[in-house]
């Protein structure tokens, strides 16, 4: 995949996880609850439908704020990567401040674990600016950290 430098961020990391495990932690309401958001934030709710055009709803609660983000999926490629935006929401609504476009990606890496790579895309380089002023190479890798830790509670 080519990204722009001026609107992409990304980061790949191996995690000591099965890529089944990681995919079923990312595609579960019930799992993502528990590493979706950094601690000490959380994620109140979540609704899924997987499969392209079907919802990825979160309420996530920050500071004791709660905040609405709903969004659709793009790609669904089983087992191995998901592609989701707040772009529109179920129905193909146009969102009116729409913030990214978040695409997983998940790859065996030969010896038990997972290459897992999370890229967000954004409409200007100037919400790429903001979402990497928010903290999203620490906030992404400290999700990445608890999905892993997660994930091996579960194997």
């Amino acid at each position: 995949m080519n990204l722009n430098p001026e609107t992409d961020l990304s980061f790949t990391r191996t995690l000591n996880a099965p890529r089944s495990v990681l995919w079923e932690c990312w595609t579960t309401p019930e799992h993502i609850m528990h590493f979706f958001m950094p601690k000490p934030h959380s994620l109140d709710a979540c609704e899924i439908d997987l499969r392209v055009g079907g919802k990825f709803n979160t309420i996530m609660n920050i500071d004791g704020q709660q905040i609405e983000n709903k969004g659709v999926y793009l790609e669904v490629v089983d087992g191995r990567r998901l592609v989701f935006t707040d772009t529109y929401s179920e129905g193909w609504a146009p969102a009116p401040d729409p913030f990214m476009t978040a695409i997983i990606e998940f790859e065996d890496d030969g010896n038990g674990g997972t290459t897992y790579t999370a890229i967000a895309r954004h409409r200007s380089s100037e919400a790429r600016q903001t979402h990497e002023d928010m903290g999203f190479f620490g906030g992404w890798g400290t999700v990445a950290t608890q999905l892993e830790d997660y994930a091996q509670s579960l194997s």
